[in-house]
């Protein structure tokens, strides 16, 4: 029998919200965004490390160690130490986020509405699902190219249909993607718990595949694109932030994933572990097949795909074409379809539920890559490819994405100190306002002042390290903001919560 009034029970370390009638009946819940059950936490730390595994291990991971010598005039060595110092920065918002969201099981959008306000939390909620959206047709663009490669290699005859073939691969791929999600959370860490030990011995096997076509030697000594005698450090920090903004959007929405860890140790030995070393390997890997690539097709290569197309073996073709599609699907699931999902939730939840929101995720991001899609299909004539702009418009913007990290980190562990009265954040006019102004303010400030300096070309400073200076800035924005403008809140036990076996 439901009880008419929820209440929170702490279990150990953990909250568990026992929902009551007053929150299954409110507008502002259903079940895909309800708390997580405790019997629901599963995912250990091993899952949480195969979750990062499965998600760095993808094309774009691959390409970082070419964008950073090219356009960021840094050296190999450099830009190397550059990707694995920025994934061991971009770890504190990650682990710091995720806390409300394994201790209380609630999802990124929910956690929201503490700093945003219950309604307010849809802004940000959908400048993040934007992003999901559109790395979503990014990436499901070049699983879309694996498929017809692969089809290409069993069925010759499928090669004639070109760009064609790409765009049906598209589609397929995306399915698969859908798929996965609308299955659920198990779905999700099944997934990734199988692909990371196989794509981890993929990689080392293409290292070692690589390894005896290149030298080394000359490789770290290869001079950096930068002007002679220019200092190493603009460029340096200029390549940082753009590496920390390479993960910045799951630094918001990793509560998606901690509400389901047993634990906090789980959480942060999951992410220590998965995170810096794998990035920094595949990225590595990138930078020695792409040298190696001249020896090894007779061309220098720089995406995987195209490389591995250029084998003349159909067998290792299709053997690679799964393995890259294994890859990117373990990437597009958790990375990019699982935030909008729940975002699109947040706006209406008794109208959109997971499947719908993955459906809208996946029509979204199939009308971002449209005009890519109708340029392949030979619709329409243009000499413009929107896959590398919608990447760099995406990499800059979620620079812009850094207030919100620092905003939820002072949030929940300076304004609220770590106590969340999870089952007002389910209902309009209970604990938290309709509209949060100190969220807001706090937001809006550092992304103005990006914007400024980057039309201004004034205090460049801002803007070339975006998602430092935004996450600070918004971080002490919504302190202050919050302790002039905001009535205080209980730093203590949310009413209403009792300890395990009380009655």
């Amino acid at each position: 029998m439901t009880e008419s009034t929820s209440r929170a029970v702490r279990r150990g370390a953990l909250v568990e919200l026992e929902v009551g009638e007053d929150v299954r009946g409110s507008s502002r819940f259903n079940e895909d965004i309800a708390p997580t059950r405790l019997e629901a936490r599963t995912w250990s730390r091993w899952n949480i490390a195969a979750l990062w595994v499965g998600m760095a291990i993808c094309v774009p991971t691959y390409t970082l160690g070419g964008v950073l010598t090219a356009y960021f005039g840094l050296s190999v060595g450099e830009a190397l130490l550059t990707i694995l110092l920025a994934n061991i920065v971009v770890l504190v918002p990650l682990t710091l986020n995720a806390f409300p969201g394994t201790k209380f099981g609630i999802p990124f959008p929910v956690v929201l509405r503490s700093s945003f306000g219950i309604r307010g939390s849809n802004v940000p909620c959908l400048i993040r699902a934007l992003v999901g959206c559109g790395w979503f047709g990014i990436q499901t663009m070049f699983g879309g190219l694996a498929i017809h490669l692969l089809l290409s290699a069993i069925f010759p005859p499928w090669r004639a249909l070109d760009g064609v073939g790409e765009v049906i691969g598209f589609f397929l791929f995306g399915a698969m993607n859908l798929y996965v999600v609308i299955r659920g959370a198990e779905s999700i860490k099944w997934l990734e718990t199988l692909a990371a030990p196989l794509l981890l011995a993929v990689g080392i096997g293409l290292m070692v595949w690589a390894m005896p076509h290149v030298s080394i030697d000359e490789l770290m000594s290869q001079p950096p694109s930068r002007p002679e005698g220019a200092s190493v450090f603009g460029y340096f920090f200029a390549g940082l932030t753009a590496m920390v903004g390479f993960w910045a959007t799951l630094s918001l929405n990793i509560p998606d994933f901690s509400r389901f860890a047993k634990s906090q140790k789980d959480q942060i030995v999951g992410q220590i572990i998965g995170l810096p070393l794998t990035m920094f390997f595949f990225a590595a890997l990138g930078v020695v097949m792409t040298a190696a690539s001249a020896s090894l097709v007779g061309e220098t290569v720089s995406d995987p795909v195209s490389l591995i197309g250029h084998i003349d073996s159909p067998v290792w073709v299709v053997i690679a074409m799964v393995l890259i599609i294994v890859a990117t699907l373990s990437t597009n699931t958790a990375a990019n379809i699982v935030s909008p999902t729940n975002d699109f939730q947040n706006i209406a939840p008794k109208l959109i539920d997971q499947t719908r929101g993955t459906l809208l995720t996946g029509l979204v991001g199939v009308l971002l890559m449209g005009y890519d899609l109708l340029q392949k299909a030979g619709l329409i004539d243009a000499g413009v490819t929107l896959e590398s702009l919608y990447s760099n418009w995406l990499l800059g913007y979620s620079s812009l994405l850094g207030p919100i990290a620092g905003i939820m980190a002072v949030d929940y562990f300076l304004i609220k100190r770590q106590w969340l009265d999870v089952a007002s954040l389910y209902q309009d006019g209970a604990a938290y306002p309709a509209y949060n102004p100190a969220g807001f303010i706090a937001f809006l400030v550092p992304v103005a002042l990006t914007l400024f300096s980057l039309v201004a070309g004034v205090w460049t400073w801002f803007y070339d390290y975006g998602w430092f200076t935004g996450s600070a800035l918004g971080a002490i924005v919504y302190y202050a903001a919050s302790k002039l403008l905001m009535k205080p809140m209980a730093a203590v036990q949310p009413e209403g919560l009792v300890e395990e076996g009380a009655r």
